[in-house]
């Protein structure tokens, strides 16, 4: 009994003092208070200004579920202990962000401290928001508190469990993985490449889909000064960011202009965006300024290969296209291919021009983790909606219902086809794919069929 008293006064001394350690540690991190801008919040330049940085920044499209109100929150993400549903960030009083004034919206924004002191969950990327001036939150904060449109919509709890669930050890992950940071521009560069990695690092948080994460769920690398990793490719909700980065299976194959058109109309005469990819186009990068894309484009053609990936592929030979057109070849990759994909995607895989996008030296092809290519043909896709263009929002259809083995079947022929070079797919890497989408959604096939 004796032994039992001792271990909890231990056990509670130990918690005083991690609690203690941690409110003191909060308080260091508290952020000084910011500069009074000296602006009226219902200036219309400022408020405009605001629209565009909470473009720039993708606000709408985590803080607005599915057929949901603008800025109402309840998107579901899923993360490996549970779910975090994004929050109301409309000024409503009660449900959203209407009792913050601007030093708090800062501190949220910026920093990841909530209204109440308590730590946001890093799904908020605000590792990344940490460089943006104090003018562009202020007018981000003058759009929201004066052109968003309140809604009353309390925020869902997170389905994370207890106790992975408490926030106080988030002080300890805001101190190791957040820092309080400026942007640093790089003075090798001149002002269109520091605009590019300013739009790239801060508001853009390209690296949230795109570096790597560690054991503690943070961005390896916030940029690029920060570490190898930074925008090297990653796995995201099932899909594989790609790299970023000038090697072979990153931006090597694609132009400065292919990547200003990509962004700002979701296709290139060669690829299509899909998945989070094409909401980023709808939501986001075709709403920039031209001078913006380019800054973009020019500051990722810049960036080195990631160390130990190939800087570009060895020449191959297409000898695919004569295969495809004679009738007498009857392997199971080609004659698969021939009955679900050659219609759209052509004999020579170079589909057709900002309709269908071409298989053969498309970069989401030939990237060496095939989880994208099996994601996209198991559910399909649609391009971004972009009223912008002249080209329809195309979509492909999904084939759920073959089997693993033929659809990894196709994807090998795919990627090792033509001039592609990529790694065979495997049934056990779609059945992977398969399950994990299952779990999002139910009634996908079970895939166990096979002719």
């Amino acid at each position: 009994m004796k032994n039992t008293r001792k271990l909890l006064m231990a056990a509670g001394s130990a918690a005083i003092l991690a609690a203690a350690a941690t409110w003191g540690l909060a308080w260091q991190l508290q952020p000084e208070p910011p500069a009074n801008p000296g602006m009226a919040l219902d200036d219309p330049a400022l408020i405009r200004h605001g629209e565009y940085i909470a473009r720039t920044a993708d606000c709408i499209a985590c803080h607005t579920a599915p057929g949901g109100r603008p800025f109402a929150g309840g998107l579901a993400m899923p993360t490996p202990v549970g779910a975090i549903y994004s929050t109301n960030i409309t000024p409503d009083t009660d449900t959203g962000i209407g009792a913050y004034d601007y030093p708090a919206f800062r501190n949220a924004v910026k920093f990841g401290i909530r209204h109440d002191g308590a730590t946001l969950y890093p799904a908020m990327p605000y590792p990344s928001y940490a460089i943006m001036p104090d003018a562009d939150l202020y007018a981000l904060y003058a759009y929201f508190t004066r052109a968003v449109a309140p809604q009353h919509q309390a925020n869902a709890p997170s389905t994370i469990p207890w106790p992975l669930n408490m926030r106080w050890p988030l002080v300890w992950w805001r101190a190791l993985f957040a820092p309080e940071r400026p942007f640093q521009p790089d003075p090798g560069m001149n002002d269109l490449l520091n605009r590019g990695k300013y739009l790239v690092e801060g508001p853009g948080h390209c690296g949230a889909c795109h570096t790597p994460r560690g054991i503690g769920f943070q961005e390896t690398a916030l940029s690029l000064e920060d570490g190898d990793t930074f925008l090297s490719g990653a796995l995201i909700d099932g899909w594989r960011a790609k790299s970023l980065r000038g090697e072979a299976q990153g931006l090597d194959s694609w132009t400065r202009e292919e990547i200003v058109d990509f962004l700002a109309s979701g296709r290139t005469g060669r690829v299509a965006a899909f998945g989070a990819m094409a909401d980023v186009v709808s939501h986001s990068t075709r709403h920039m300024t031209a001078g913006d894309l380019d800054a973009i484009a020019a500051y990722l053609k810049r960036l080195p290969p990631t160390p130990g990936k190939p800087a570009t592929f060895p020449a191959k030979r297409d000898t695919l296209t004569d295969t495809l057109l004679d009738v007498t070849a009857r392997t199971r990759g080609a004659l698969l291919y021939r009955e679900h994909c050659m219609a759209c995607h052509r004999p020579d895989g170079q589909g057709v021009p900002r309709i269908f996008p071409a298989l053969d030296g498309n970069s989401a092809i030939f990237a060496q983790n095939p989880q994208s290519s099996i994601q996209i043909t198991l559910e399909g896709g649609r391009m971004p909606l972009n009223p912008g263009t002249d080209t329809m929002a195309f979509a492909m259809p999904g084939f759920s219902h073959l089997s693993d083995q033929d659809i990894g079947e196709i994807l090998s022929f795919i990627r090792g086809g033509w001039t592609n070079q990529a790694p065979a797919v495997t049934p056990d890497q779609v059945r992977q794919i398969r399950s994990f989408l299952k779990s999002k959604t139910p009634d996908i096939q079970t895939g166990d069929r096979h002719e």
